[in-house]
């Protein structure tokens, strides 16, 4: 017995107060109803036009039957949706919503690609058009939000980290990690945001090769932004936000020539330590006096051998407090040319980055940003960038999602909340009208971000 064949079972009396008959029989269903909301998110920012833009069509013209723009938001919009990989196709091919996203007739409409088709299509994309995709998202991302303030931001702030993609197979270009002690790739991603608002909005995702630095790429992503930040934002200060790994001469000298603020954790070493050692006496006097953990703030002038000039230095002295072990010291220090207090510039300036690592879980468990099988590295840099395009529309609907129970939410709950919605699509010749639940929880809030995106009353 084939249990995929069995569209009906039934549940007995002891269950329920009457035999209970389930039937899997609605035709022109969906259980992605909510998933409306995507394509109104996309036509806004018009993200997935404009990467599909960046690729060139080699196919004999006689033989296609899925245009690359069609495939691409199938792609970006099934991995929203939780369907990440490329298998679950097979299980959306013939979903009437998914094929509305993808600009196709619910009913009358041709089935959409399959995993083979899709595959080639992620192999075939060549390096110089995933290098311009990457472009046209992060362009996509600052004109939205150019729009939104209209231009005038006083503070953008950018956070770059990198973090771990574990390799299963034979990827190209993933290496063994001593660090991380794992094959993988290490890809970076960037974050924006604009002067205090707590959310961190993606814009860059770049797979890098398992045994790369953490300075490799950072510059280039920063020229680049820098340049559309300051076309769309001519006013705003920049600041950038970088772990320690980041802290070498080039970068700040590049900050510096192109006066932004700074703020970059810095690796300790003999001469740092030396120079808060004095702090970190009278940390460690706190911690014993009072039984916690205690921490000093103190800043000096530091100049590496490579840096061309001395440049000011954070330090935080900490000293903790562990029941039934010695104190620990843990002093840290951060680069900087902030003029502010020493602890201004670290519990205010550069502690906040640490929310990006909310965006990057989000990134990992919500939209499954790891799934990068594909044995080339430039399909699995494309991959990264569909998920990318993917949360970047989720993010859109959380920013529209504003003073409702789905603000704050996580991309996994949104999708639960306001994409899983079970939807029956009835077809006429003057409309498409799509069946959502009358007991649905959250109808307030997928009214709003409706109406926010141009829906009217009727």
């Amino acid at each position: 017995m084939n249990i995929q064949n069995i569209t009906q079972c039934q549940f007995q009396r002891e269950l329920f107060s009457k035999p209970l008959v389930v039937k899997f029989d609605q035709h022109n269903g969906s259980s992605d109803g909510g998933a409306l909301l995507l394509k109104a998110a996309d036509h806004r920012i018009g993200l997935t036009e404009t990467m599909s833009d960046c690729l060139t069509e080699r196919r004999n013209p006689n033989k296609i039957a899925h245009g690359l723009d069609e495939m691409l938001s199938h792609r970006v919009f099934a991995i929203a949706c939780g369907y990440p990989d490329g298998n679950d196709a097979a299980r959306l091919s013939e979903d009437p919503v998914h094929k509305m996203l993808a600009g196709r007739d619910p009913i009358e409409g041709s089935r959409l690609a399959s995993q083979p088709t899709l595959s080639r299509f992620e192999n075939t994309v060549r390096r110089s058009e995933v290098y311009r995709m990457g472009e046209a998202l992060a362009k996509a991302v600052v004109d939205r939000h150019r729009k939104r303030l209209s231009g005038r931001a006083k503070r953008i702030t950018i956070d770059l980290d990198p973090t771990v993609d574990p390799a299963h197979g034979e990827q190209q270009l993933s290496f063994f990690n001593g660090y991380y002690d794992s094959w993988c790739y290490l890809p970076v991603l960037g974050f924006l945001s604009f002067d205090e608002e707590p959310d961190q909005y993606l814009f860059a995702a770049v797979l890098r090769p398992g045994n790369a630095p953490d300075k490799k790429g950072c510059l280039s992503i920063l020229r680049r932004a820098f340049r559309l930040l300051r076309e769309a934002f001519p006013k705003a200060r920049l600041r950038v936000r970088l772990d320690a790994g980041y802290a070498f001469p080039e970068l700040f000298e590049f900050l510096e020539t192109e006066g932004a603020e700074y703020a970059v954790a810095m690796a300790q070493n003999k001469v740092l330590l030396r120079r808060a050692r004095r702090l970190m006496g009278k940390a460690r006097k706190l911690a014993r006096k009072s039984g916690k953990s205690a921490h000093l703030y103190g800043e000096c002038w530091y100049r590496a051998r490579t840096w061309s000039e001395k440049r000011r230095v954070i330090i935080k002295a900490e000293a903790l407090v562990y029941p039934g072990r010695e104190l620990k010291d843990n002093p840290r220090f951060i680069v900087t040319n902030l003029s502010s207090w020493p602890r201004v510039v670290y519990e205010r300036v550069y502690c906040p980055r640490g929310e990006i690592e909310n965006r990057i879980k989000e990134l990992k468990l919500g939209m499954d940003v790891g799934r990068t099988s594909c044995s080339r590295f430039v399909a699995n840099q494309f991959r990264v960038l569909l998920t990318a395009a993917a949360y970047v529309l989720m993010q859109e609907l959380r920013l529209r999602a504003a003073r409702t129970s789905c603000a704050r939410s996580q991309v996994w709950s949104l999708r639960e909340q306001l994409i899983k919605l079970g939807a029956h699509v009835v077809i006429s010749v003057r409309r498409i009208v799509v069946h959502l639940p009358a007991s649905y929880p959250f109808f307030d809030a997928w009214n709003q971000i409706a109406f926010a995106f141009g829906a009217r009353v009727g």
